[in-house]
């Protein structure tokens, strides 16, 4: 393979730079994380799946120097972030699959000081099938393991994901 061939890598750059996605998800933290916010951002590929960039600030370990923590990050049945985030239901699973094959797993964040910046490319789902529904930020990382949710415990962040103009 040559230096100039496209990868899909390249055109997920490209897509980035060009920064129009197809969706996005406004995320603002829960009461006791009001400083938390961001986005999540969904892009159409060529690939037949979905390019997924987040980028999320405030999240609880802003205050200690040089700190870094993982934090479960999922796709959830609903997008009511009403209510303290309790009316968001389990995560998106159309194909009923045990934790952590739901469509709506997602790699777990890093937060550096607060900070977290992820890009991934997912084929379980497409744009319009997760339109309406929401993302939600977990206080802990997800084991990967435990039924039916990763016991990532308490929802910290959430954003409806909503069709971009």
């Amino acid at each position: 393979m040559s230096n100039y061939e496209i990868t899909p890598g390249t055109a997920f750059t490209q897509l980035l730079i060009r920064n129009h996605p197809g969706a996005i998800a406004w995320i603002n933290g829960s009461e006791q994380y009001s400083d938390l916010s961001g986005a999540v951002k969904f892009y159409h590929t060529t690939y037949g799946g979905v390019l997924v960039e987040a980028e999320i600030f405030g999240l609880p370990n802003i205050s200690r120097p040089g700190s870094s923590n993982f934090y479960a990050m999922h796709i959830h049945e609903s997008g009511d972030c009403g209510d303290h985030f309790s009316h968001t239901g389990l995560h998106y699973n159309p194909g009923n699959m045990p934790h952590p094959d739901h469509a709506g797993d997602m790699p777990p964040l890093l937060g550096n000081q607060g900070y977290a910046f992820s890009v991934f490319y997912d084929k379980r789902y497409t744009i319009q099938e997760i339109i309406g529904r929401s993302v939600i930020i977990h206080e802990k990382p997800d084991d990967f393991t435990s039924q039916p949710a990763g016991n990532a415990g308490d929802k910290i962040g959430c954003g409806t994901i909503e069709w971009t103009a």
